[in-house]
């Protein structure tokens, strides 16, 4: 049996929460989701992975957590060797292009914004899926 993605999930909202762990399930992955429900928990969570044997293979980050904002936990995550090349991806409701370029020049490989229908869910989870499967990603037994 193939070793599970881990994936770590900052989200302040259960109802997103949901959605996300319902569109993991759609796609034929084996994931390991770690949610935290603000920023703080976020950064200590990923100290925690830094120091792990089985590092995160993807981080999922809203934008707007509370006790410390999704950029802040971006920063800790780049400042980490070990979490250096993980994938980030921000989620946020925002349309701000300011948003956007602060992510990108922090280091996130993606800037999504939150599904809002069914269809768009699942295409996160097909982009999603894309990310954990590449080559670069995918370790051999």
């Amino acid at each position: 049996m193939a070793a599970a993605f881990r994936i770590l999930l900052a989200e302040d909202n259960p109802g997103d929460v949901r959605l996300f762990r319902e569109a993991l399930s759609s796609r034929d992955l084996t994931v390991d989701l770690t949610v935290a429900q603000d920023g703080q928990k976020a950064i200590e969570l990923v100290k925690n992975a830094s120091a792990c044997s089985a590092p995160l293979d993807l981080i999922v980050l809203d934008v707007n957590l509370p006790r410390y904002q999704g950029d802040e936990v971006l920063r800790s995550v780049r400042a980490q060797p070990l979490l250096r090349n993980v994938p980030v991806i921000m989620l946020t409701s925002s349309s701000a292009p300011g948003d956007r370029a602060a992510a990108t020049w922090l280091g996130a490989d993606l800037f999504i914004r939150k599904p809002s229908d069914l269809e768009e869910l699942l295409e996160v989870a097909r982009i999603i899926e894309e990310i954990l499967t590449r080559p670069s990603n995918v370790t051999s037994a």
